[in-house]
């Protein structure tokens, strides 16, 4: 798998355009992951192929999106061994603050990447 750091602004620009609409829906949703005790560490698969990874939140054709927005968290990521358990640690030290920016996975062919996505203030 490609993993190609100099790519995020090509995904960052046409991911931006749905996260612009959808955002408050992916905020409401990863606040009811952590209020509801589920984890500490909601992460939202992004694809526009069908993604055997979370469920879907929201799909390319409920509200015009180019994207599917699903919605999972760190749990499922370890035990399809997508991240190493020796990775864990590393994982949750690097990942942002839930209430300001969203942590999307974004899977596109060959391209599987975290990115994390500031919710636009209220």
């Amino acid at each position: 798998m490609n993993n190609d750091p100099e790519l995020d602004g090509k995904y960052l620009g046409k991911i931006t355009k749905d996260f612009a609409i959808i955002s408050e829906t992916l905020k409401d949703a990863a606040y009811q992951v952590r209020s509801r005790g589920y984890s500490d560490y909601p992460i939202f698969p992004v694809t526009k192929t069908d993604l055997a990874i979370g469920q879907l939140l929201i799909g390319r054709g409920d509200v015009a999106l180019s994207w599917d927005f699903r919605i999972t968290y760190l749990d499922e990521f370890i035990q399809r061994k997508i991240i190493d358990e020796e990775k864990v640690e590393e994982f949750k030290k690097n990942y942002k603050n839930p209430d300001e920016f969203c942590c999307l996975f974004v899977f596109d062919g060959d391209f599987a990447r975290f990115m994390y996505i500031p919710y636009p203030e209220d």
